[in-house]
């Protein structure tokens, strides 16, 4: 019998790799012939260029080229857009997730002399090394005019443009608010946050006639490669994006940034390949952002802690030069029984690089006012957090009006609860001591959609006894290429140490996005789907004249432990294939979301509670517990399941208590490096107790799994600022909470 390798914890296939220095990121490469770039960043946060000094620049060592407006492609209209286009033209992407070319940031570089953020690219230098680009980057001079910036979303009283598809209602929010009892109306703010993943955004592009190839930092080697070529008017077909590792994104790296585009056209001009590795600094204003959100939450109840009326109405930044939506209210609808809610969201335009998603996008900023909310509200009911929830659960998704797939929330308060010790919590502030800290403890719940794409797959049952499964996704860090072969050694009995798993390479059968929650949910079935139309493939070639099962039916033969049987012989698929002298056998196939999501509503749940201690003396905060439980389905691999709960967790203590990118009044980022920007290190983390539970949701997918990457966040932020409260009597609604916050009277 098959032994069973799904739902167990398996270590990292690429563990070996990256602990010896051998995965292969996008800046390790290096091809013949390389030369590289260093984008030249505006020192301004609005105006316009109105010229470059390069003299100085071109004279410096090593300097080869240099691009910019006076000599990029031109730009024309995507419309325009022919199947194959001159070398001599870029072509704006129409930047559709339908399409699966979205960009970072819709505005092509060079597209006009308007300065709309600081670090925006003016030039590129290319140079025979690294440091030869950088120094002569740094002797580029730029003239300016130079017009008022609008620094962020806390410094102006522009109410922005609606973002029209987020607005949900439904009842009458509005008078049931009104007539309510009890109630609450309160706005929460957060600041900016920046991604800054361990590896820099980096390209390599290199051009072979009218192919290009790049190795890219990327989480969508195929919405790359579709935005590459509708950019450059060439067919998908010949452009590759190549990221067999990635050091995470969590999301920056979703989509394709101006920096890519530059390489390329680079690398085209000067006729060799051209490498550009992004600074810290770079990374911070070109690479996207959580944006910063205002959210005016109002909420009612009766007296017996019954919802009457939810209004979230949410503001986030976003860029003069794309349209971003944080999609705040996202959650709101769907968590809480409530009959009157009503959910909006404004866009306003401030002189910032365009934000993008970061962690649970959206949902972990809503569910911090949201949750912060529901605690506030317990109070003046009088009633403990946690039985409010309660009176409160949602049977069915209360905004889609359909059934839950499944929803634990439930057991996993109960979990969480009984293994955290809540019912010896004394509700009065400060009422909890240890020497002379203040014990504090709050809890959230946690939330995030469950979601899946379109995915296709091969695998190749080879003659030297290995399996090899091949999808254009690709694995950011969290275990992709662990639960792919774990997948393909469940169906076929072949141990893990003998599947190859390729992944990363848009040449390959077309993957999603590593986003979302959604690759693993998305890929098995492909895989699945795959793996059986190989070993379909083994049965019609052992059957076939002349072969060893030769007379038998197909369908009689069994595959187990990787061999065919009839009853009477067993043979390995590598003996099969070396006696019928045949190198493979190989099955292809796609998987797609189907009727369910009509039938069904999809999403996952989870509670975090958490400790925080106080020691007003020596103005010090600190979390010194958390405890989750966590219902994502059936955890696949519950050893990076739960890793990556417990990072999302410090996270979500990033937004709660370290992390906020800084502007001065001229737009100018004033923290844009390790040193300044602040993020939980090893000294910060506390103990952390995280329980899955094992709750397949088969209507899902066939493998019962749901996302786990964004759901650990959510909700975080506002726990930490509950327990907060229960230890100070501060009721802190801007994250991230500030000492300075708790020390005033």
């Amino acid at each position: 019998m098959t032994e069973t390798v799904i739902g167990h914890r398996t270590a990292r296939i690429d563990g070996e790799l990256k602990l010896t220095g051998k995965a292969d990121y996008a800046a390790d490469h290096n091809l013949p012939n390389q030369v590289y770039g260093y984008p030249v960043p505006s020192t301004i946060a609005c105006g316009k260029l109105l010229g470059l000094d390069l003299d100085e620049a071109r004279q410096a060592p090593g300097v080869i080229d240099i691009v910019h407006r006076g000599n990029f492609p031109q730009l024309q209209p995507s419309d325009n857009n022919p199947a194959c286009g001159a070398a001599a033209r870029l072509y704006r992407s129409p930047s559709t997730m339908g399409e699966e070319n979205k960009v970072g940031e819709v505005r092509l570089p060079f597209e006009d002399d308007g300065i709309h953020y600081e670090g925006q690219y003016i030039a590129m230098v290319i140079a025979d090394t690294f440091e030869h680009a950088r120094a002569a980057a740094r002797l580029v001079k730029a003239r300016y005019e130079v017009h008022e910036a609008v620094p962020g979303l806390f410094y102006t009283d522009d109410e922005g443009e609606e973002a029209g598809d987020e607005a949900v209602s439904r009842g009458d929010p509005a008078g049931a608010f009104d007539a309510a009892p009890v109630k609450l109306d309160q706005t929460y703010t957060i600041a900016m946050e920046t991604h800054v993943a361990m590896e820099m955004h980096a390209s390599i592009a290199h051009w072979e006639g009218d192919r290009l190839t790049i190795y890219e930092s990327t989480q969508g080697v195929v919405f790359q490669r579709n935005a590459l070529a509708q950019i450059f008017g060439i067919p998908p077909e010949k452009v590759t994006v190549i990221a067999h590792y990635i050091g995470s994104g969590f999301g920056s790296k979703l989509f394709m940034w101006p920096h890519a585009v530059i390489t390329a056209v680079a690398a085209q001009r000067v006729g060799r390949p051209v490498k550009t590795v992004l600074s810290r600094q770079q990374n911070f204003c070109n690479a996207g952002n959580r944006p910063a959100s205002r959210q005016h939450m109002r909420i009612a109840a009766d007296r017996d802690g019954k919802l009457l009326s939810i209004r979230h109405d949410s503001y986030n930044e976003t860029s003069f030069v794309d349209e971003y939506t944080e999609s705040i209210g996202s959650g709101t609808p769907r968590v809480y029984a409530c009959d009157n809610v009503s959910v909006s969201q404004r866009r306003v335009k401030v002189n910032h690089g365009t934000p993008t998603s970061m962690r649970a996008p959206g949902e972990v900023s809503g569910s911090f006012a949201l949750e912060s909310a529901m605690d506030e509200l317990a109070i003046a009911l009088d009633m403990d957090p946690l039985e409010l929830r309660r009176r409160n659960f949602a049977d069915r998704d209360p905004s889609a009006d359909l059934p839950w797939s499944g929803n634990h929330l439930r057991e996993c308060w109960d979990d969480a609860s009984r293994r955290f010790g809540w019912d010896q919590r004394n509700p009065q502030v400060g009422s909890m001591r240890d020497g002379h800290e203040i014990i504090g403890w709050g809890m959230a719940d946690a939330t995030w959609e469950a979601m899946r794409s379109h995915c296709s797959a091969r695998v190749e049952l080879r003659a030297d006894g290995r399996v090899q499964v091949a999808c254009g996704t690709q694995d950011i860090g969290t275990g992709t290429y662990t639960i792919v072969a774990q997948t393909a050694s469940e169906l076929t009995g072949v141990p893990l140490e003998r599947i190859e798993v390729k992944l990363g390479d848009s040449m390959l059968p077309a993957g999603p996005l590593s986003g979302g929650s959604m690759a693993t949910a998305t890929v098995m079935p492909a895989v699945a789907g795959a793996t059986r139309k190989a070993i379909e493939r083994l049965k019609q070639l052992a059957v076939a004249e002349g072969a060893p099962f030769a007379g038998k039916e197909a369908d009689a033969l069994e595959f187990e432990n990787g061999a065919l049987s009839d009853g009477s012989q067993t043979l390995s698929f590598a003996e099969l294939l070396d006696k019928l002298q045949r190198g493979m056998a190989e099955g292809e196939a796609s998987a797609a979301p189907g009727e369910e999501k009509d039938k069904f509503s999809f999403r996952s749940f989870g509670a975090h509670f958490v400790e925080v201690r106080w020691d007003p003396g020596i103005s010090r905060l600190r979390v010194a517990r958390v405890v989750s439980t966590i219902d994502i389905g059936r955890a696949i691999n519950p050893l990076t399941a739960r890793n990556q709960v417990e990072g999302a967790i410090v996270m979500g203590m990033g937004m709660g208590l370290f992390e906020a990118t800084e502007y001065d009044p001229a737009g100018n980022i004033y923290n844009n490096n390790y040193a300044d920007y602040i993020v939980p290190v090893h000294a910060d983390i506390p103990d952390i107790e995280v329980e899955l539970l094992d709750s397949p949701d088969y209507n899902f997918n066939e493998f019962g799994a749901r996302g786990v990457g964004e759901i650990g966040i959510t909700g975080m932020a506002a726990a930490i600022a509950n327990a907060v409260y229960h230890a100070t009597g501060k009721r802190i609604r801007d994250m991230p909470i500030k000492i300075a916050d708790l020390m005033e009277p």
